[in-house]
């Protein structure tokens, strides 16, 4: 992995943070799954290494939302077609570098926001075009641990740069 900075991650979600799937009933959206051990990593190791935590979906989902609430995301943002001009916006805010945030999702309308951050991360089974730009290709598939993997993995270089 190329940087030893990161301030940031930046999290899809729908294929990300959970499985991608969608289970509809004839009222809309009932559920999504979402993995404990990721939820553990946003919650818990982020903070204790002062990396911010941020999630940004396309969808407008009540249920992204309770999970976003539940670990302490101060950082969600929903509907959202633009996902680039969004995080300049959070960056300027949070007065950090591009150079300093890492990203990590699966599909084609992350890409532009992808490739403006200084890591890219994606799930096992991210798009091809995804893959294609990504510093860290995780073994592990979206909502089954993947952000896990990413954010383990850069803690671990974060570390192996200070210790030299």
């Amino acid at each position: 992995m190329k940087n030893n900075k990161i301030k940031m991650l930046v999290m899809d979600v729908d294929g990300t943070i959970t499985d991608g799937k969608i289970y509809m009933g004839e009222h809309g959206e009932i559920m999504k799954a979402f993995n404990i051990k990721d939820g553990y990593a946003i919650r818990e190791i982020l903070p204790n290494n002062n990396i911010l935590p941020v999630l940004i979906t396309g969808r407008m989902s009540k249920i992204a939302e309770n999970r976003a609430l539940e670990l302490g995301i101060i950082h969600f943002y929903q509907g959202i077609a633009d996902k680039k001009s969004l995080l300049k916006n959070i960056v300027e805010n949070e007065n950090i570098l591009m150079s300093n945030v890492a990203f990590i999702g699966d599909d084609i309308n992350d890409l532009e926001c992808m490739m403006n951050c200084g890591l890219i991360g994606c799930p096992a089974d991210a798009a091809p075009e995804v893959k294609k730009i990504a510093d860290f290709i995780c073994k592990k598939k979206g909502g089954e641990g993947a952000v896990r993997e990413f954010i383990e993995a850069i803690i671990k270089v974060k570390y192996r740069f200070k210790k030299t």
